[in-house]
């Protein structure tokens, strides 16, 4: 069976609820319900929805407030939400943007009309992603900017590489200038790295613009070769499979490694069926005990 796109609806109004219910579900797509802010942050821990409906006005955590803290999740960051309400002031709409939010719809809502847009909107994410996982596969530590240094996007390797160097997913005033500099055209250097942090040192490269406000950007670490490329280059492993055995012989989870690098628990899986093939072993304890032993020879 086909699996469904869930889409989480969230509304304190129970008029309001049981109409989209009815209509996405008429649809042939799943619906997943929340009647507050806090509900939905609680419920996308369990669940990763494709899209979101956000009503605006809510007791308590109102919608912009709540989508604010859904885009601080990365495994929800990507998904797009859709605001609804009765609010059409230009304030608001901007308000909506400005939070997160890909479209804005407002009551009374049209079932059909809002259909068409979360199907659009489900189509665009899916080409999104698919293209940033692309990137990611192929080890490129890709990202997206703004000319005030404000990222837009990022493949997750780049993102645990942003995280890791102390940066909290953030550029640092340094890079921020050298960007203002590369958006304002003024001769800076293709190139640019920033003081070391913790003992770890980035590059920045200028890739080009990919828009009127977005520049793209490529990462990469000079101090040593990360321990996912060691791993990848001595025991025949993809960039990815790389990845996933370093974190294994760290002691994450199959959950934790997913949350890590973006994927499903069940992609996990079955990246490790493979590396455990390619190495020869049966289980994940002697993957972990070969990754440990190569890492440390490769110290040596």
């Amino acid at each position: 069976m086909t699996a469904r796109d869930i889409v989480l609806v969230v509304d304190d109004s129970p008029g309001t609820l049981g109409m989209l219910t009815d209509a996405i579900e008429e649809a042939g797509l799943t619906v997943l319900v929340a009647v507050a802010g806090q509900a939905a942050l609680s419920l996308v821990e369990k669940i990763t929805p494709d899209v979101i409906l956000l009503d605006a006005v809510m007791p308590g955590m109102n919608g912009f407030e709540t989508c604010r803290h859904l885009k601080r999740i990365p495994a929800i960051a990507h998904v797009p939400v859709i605001f609804m309400t009765g609010l059409s002031e230009t304030e608001h709409i901007v308000s909506g943007f400005a939070a997160g939010g890909v479209d804005y719809v407002t009551k009374p809502i049209a079932p059909d009309e809002l259909v068409a847009r979360i199907r659009v909107h489900l189509a665009n994410a899916r080409l999104t992603q698919s293209a940033r996982a692309a990137l990611d596969a192929t080890g490129r530590y890709l990202l997206g900017v703004d000319p005030a240094g404000r990222i837009l996007w990022s493949t997750p390797q780049a993102a645990r590489l942003l995280s890791a160097d102390g940066g909290a997913g953030r550029l640092s005033a340094e890079a921020v200038h050298w960007v203002a500099q590369l958006a304002a055209g003024d001769n800076a250097p293709p190139r640019f790295t920033p003081p070391a942090i913790a003992g770890r040192k980035l590059q920045f490269g200028f890739v080009g613009r990919t828009g009127a406000q977005e520049l793209l950007l490529q990462l990469a670490e000079l101090d040593q070769p990360a321990q996912e490329i060691v791993l990848r280059d001595k025991l025949g492993l993809t960039a990815r499979e790389g990845e996933v055995l370093m974190w294994l012989a760290r002691g994450k989870s199959n959950r934790d490694i997913a949350e890590i690098l973006g994927l499903s628990p069940r992609t996990v899986n079955k990246h490790l069926e493979t590396i455990y093939d390619k190495l020869g072993v049966e289980n994940r304890t002697a993957a972990a005990m070969l990754a440990l032993r190569t890492l440390e020879g490769d110290r040596n």
